[in-house]
């Protein structure tokens, strides 16, 4: 690691003198990338020059304790536990800046929630998440666009895919794939019974061009008629999209713009985010064995979460975490949550690293 770091030392260097060029300064194009590189490095560089001057305090503390001086050995003596408390902070620090970071977590992201077991009352569920996940993208100032959604009889969601934009979105909602469990009253138990149900999240990365290639001819497209609930018509058009990626078989829908171009382009942005995660999910299938467990997986098919009404009370089953705080989770306020599960995530992969 301290090799690594002498060359991550070094390339800084080189760029403070790159930047300070005025041929480099002159070219705005590599100067913003000079300077972005110049940001992510100083991230590590000064942790890795305080972890430096510790060693050389560590080092000197314990050549005092040959002193023949009582007391200077007494403070030497004193020194040292905090001195090497405070490198081992440095070096948690450092394998953590040097961590490979998901090339994903700045993206995007292609929100997908699903009503699953418990008929209505699921479909209600899956409306409660969908506000709960755009109050949250609210108050980051991200944006949020529904792109498909498939309303059910009781004012829920069988089906409501929304698009969030903003910085570090994918990062944020990452380890919300995977199924939620609710416990709690419907509206139309008249006695009063606790029922579960359950609502499925998928989060996907957007996909942009350079990070999947589709060749048209792979590609099947359908135009129909766009209908709301019940088969009832809303438009005398051909202007609902879907999209066939021949190869995988992923399909992507979009009926929710009275223009066939704008359903297309949002079925085109659908699909392409669909077939990079099942491609990613594929390349993460081949390293499951030794990541089993994992937060980060991203497992559908894995209960999550429960939020149970009568008690008020949040579980995130894959950490231990439980909050009593349910009516303000549903408003949006998931930050502890999610900090919980990146912290989480976080030392499950320093543990592999050692």
């Amino acid at each position: 690691m301290f090799g690594k770091l002498k060359g991550i030392e070094e390339r800084f260097i080189k760029l403070e003198q790159l930047l300070s060029d005025p041929a480099v300064i002159g070219d705005q194009k590599k100067y913003q990338e000079y300077l972005k590189e110049h940001g992510e490095l100083n991230k590590i560089v000064p942790v890795f020059r305080n972890y430096e001057g510790l060693i050389d305090e560590l080092d000197e503390a314990r050549e005092l304790l040959k002193d023949n001086d009582s007391e200077i050995q007494a403070m030497a003596k004193e020194e040292i536990p905090a001195l090497e408390l405070r490198i081992e902070e440095c070096k948690t620090a450092l394998n953590v800046a040097l961590m490979p970071k998901d090339p994903r977590d700045n993206k995007n992201v292609l929100l997908e929630i699903r009503a699953g077991t418990g008929g209505e009352e699921a479909g209600l569920f899956a409306g409660d998440l969908f506000r709960m996940y755009t109050r949250y993208a609210e108050n980051k100032n991200w944006s949020i666009e529904i792109v498909e959604k498939n309303s059910s009889s009781s004012g829920g969601f069988k089906e409501v895919v929304s698009l969030i934009k903003g910085k570090g979105a994918f990062s944020s909602f990452k380890y919300e794939s995977g199924t939620h469990r609710v416990q709690r009253v419907p509206e139309t138990e008249a006695q009063g019974r606790v029922h579960t149900s359950a609502v499925t999240v998928a989060v996907l990365a957007e996909a942009e061009d350079i990070d999947i290639d589709i060749n048209p001819a792979d590609l099947k497209i359908d135009v129909f008629r766009s209908s709301g609930p019940g088969g009832q018509s809303v438009n005398t058009t051909d202007s609902a999209v879907r999209i066939t990626h021949l190869p995988t078989g992923v399909t992507a829908t979009c009926q929710d713009e009275k223009s066939q171009h704008k359903n297309r382009a949002k079925a085109m942005g659908v699909l392409k985010a669909r077939v990079l995660d099942a491609k990613v999910r594929e390349e993460d299938a081949k390293r499951a064995a030794e990541r089993k467990g994992q937060v980060g997986t991203g497992d559908r098919s894995g209960r999550i979460r429960t939020y149970n009404f009568p008690q008020g009370r949040m579980t995130d089953h894959r950490i231990g975490l439980t909050l009593y705080k349910l009516d303000s989770i549903m408003e949006g306020n998931i930050q502890e949550i999610i900090d919980e599960l990146k912290t989480f995530n976080q030392a499950q992969a320093l543990r592999d690293i050692g």
